[in-house]
C-alpha cells in the first residue's frame, strides 16, 4: 500500500525550468558568437564538471571556455544570454505551488547546476518562494549520480523514505533516487507527472 507522501524531491532543469546551460545552449551560443562547434563542446566536456561542483567560478569556466583569446564580444554580453536560456514551464511550478499549499508539503530540490546560473534561476523565478531547500551540486560539492547528493538531501530533510518522490527528467537519477527508497517520477510531461504524484497524495 502507497504511503502519503510528506517531501517532494524534484530537479530544476527539465520539470520546473528549461534547462540552465545544455548542449541546445551551447549551440545557439555558438552560433550567435561565432564560436567553433568542436572547440567549445570538448572545452565544455573537460571543464564542466568542475563548475557544477562548485568548484570554479562561472567567470573561472568562461575563461576556459570562450576567453581563452581575444573575442569580439564582451564577457557580460555572454553571460546575459546563458542567463536568457532559463526560461519557466509554468505549468509545472504552477503544480507545484498548488500541490504545496494543498497538502503542506516540503518541497526540496537536488540539482546539478553551478552556483551563479543557479542563483540567477532561484531569484529570477522566485523559486524559493515555494522551494524549503536547495540541494544543489554547487552549494554541497556533490554531483548527481553521486548517491551522496541524494543521500545528504534526504538526511537535511529527516523524513521517512515511504514518505518522500523524487521528480527528475532524466531516468538514470530517478533509478539512483528509487534504489534509496525513495518513490521515483520520470517526468515526460506535466499531465503525466500530475497524474502519477495523485496516489501519492489521496
Amino acid at each position: 500500500m502507497l504511503k502519503k507522501i510528506s517531501t517532494l524531491f524534484t530537479d530544476i532543469g527539465g520539470v520546473l525550468l528549461t534547462n540552465g546551460w545544455d548542449h541546445n545552449a551551447r549551440n545557439l551560443a555558438v552560433e550567435k558568437f561565432g564560436l567553433d562547434m568542436q572547440e567549445t563542446n570538448d572545452r565544455h566536456h573537460l571543464i564542466f564538471d568542475a563548475y557544477e561542483t562548485g568548484k570554479m567560478t562561472l567567470d573561472e569556466y568562461l575563461d576556459y571556455l570562450v576567453f581563452y583569446e581575444p573575442r569580439s564580444f564582451l564577457r557580460e554580453d555572454f553571460k546575459t544570454f546563458m542567463y536568457s536560456c532559463s526560461q519557466p514551464l509554468q505549468d509545472m511550478l504552477a503544480l507545484m505551488k498548488e500541490l504545496k499549499e494543498k497538502y503542506r508539503l516540503r518541497i526540496v530540490v537536488i540539482s546539478n547546476e553551478g552556483r551563479e546560473i543557479n542563483q540567477y534561476r532561484i531569484n529570477k523565478f522566485k523559486l524559493n518562494s515555494f522551494i524549503d531547500c536547495f540541494v544543489s551540486s554547487s552549494f554541497v560539492h556533490l554531483r548527481k549520480p553521486d548517491i551522496g547528493i541524494f543521500k545528504l538531501a534526504i538526511d537535511i530533510t529527516q523524513a521517512p523514505l515511504d514518505e518522500c518522490v523524487y521528480i527528475d527528467d532524466r531516468r538514470v537519477f530517478v533509478d539512483v533516487a528509487k534504489s534509496l527508497g525513495l518513490n521515483g517520477i520520470v517526468h515526460t510531461s506535466y499531465e503525466d507527472t500530475k497524474a502519477q504524484l495523485h496516489p501519492l497524495l489521496i
